[in-house]
């Protein structure tokens, strides 16, 4: 259940993404984010057991049909201009939160989906690609965030090992977390359409977080 604070925010929901085409779109998605809950600032512990002075939780999104759709074209416009249609075959989810973004995503570029299994090991020999995937065929890999790039290259690995070629990936966030160099080391160009870096220097321009949070992000930020 919503708490009434999360509640009030979607009120303004529609609107503000009806606003976007004549705003900026990365400050107006921040905005959305903020709104619906998927991003909370103060000190939180992720599952790696470091501590964050921030929460993204991307998985909620799909909740939310107006701004799902919205990020889904978002997603849509940044492969169309960055990497091409014509640059690759497949569109390859990372389980379980890149699943429905990548899956929405190939039906409306028509380009067959997959995704790649979770916890499969490399040597064993069981599938580790759900889908049709023919040796040779060029896979964009598609998530909802990265960190430090370990997730992302493991499923280029998974995908190489049965026979596909990675060489992009695409994120809506990127934690700037060494994740975008971990990933050029493996051979993987990454597009990110936010950085949380800007996410966090447009909320606190709209006066939603504080120049504290603001200070805090920025220490997190790995720089390159």
């Amino acid at each position: 259940m919503l708490d009434s604070t999360t509640e009030q925010n979607l009120s303004g929901l529609k609107e503000d993404l009806k606003k976007m085409e004549n705003s900026n779109k990365k400050e107006s998605m921040a905005n959305i984010l903020f709104k619906i809950d998927a991003l909370k600032f103060g000190v939180h512990q992720l599952q790696n057991g470091k501590a964050s002075p921030y929460y993204v939780d991307l998985r909620v999104i799909p909740s939310f049909p107006d701004a799902f759709h919205e990020i889904c074209d978002f997603y849509d416009q940044t492969i169309t201009k960055q990497t091409g249609l014509k640059n690759f075959d497949r569109i390859a989810a990372i389980p379980l939160a890149g699943i429905p973004f990548a899956s929405q995503i190939a039906y409306n570029l028509k380009k067959p989906f997959l995704y790649v299994r979770k916890g499969i090991e490399l040597s064993g020999r069981d599938r580790r690609v759900e889908g049709v995937l023919a040796s040779g065929d060029k896979v964009l890999l598609v998530d909802d965030l990265v960190m430090t790039g370990l997730t992302l290259k493991n499923a280029a690995d998974a995908v190489r090992a049965e026979g596909g070629v990675v060489t992009e990936a695409v994120v809506f966030l990127d934690r700037e977390e060494g994740g975008a160099e971990l990933l050029v080391k493996n051979g993987i160009k990454l597009h990110s359409l936010l950085k949380i870096s800007d996410v966090a220097s447009a909320l606190f321009e709209m006066g939603a977080i504080d120049r504290e949070s603001l200070k805090a992000i920025q220490k997190q930020v790995k720089k390159p």
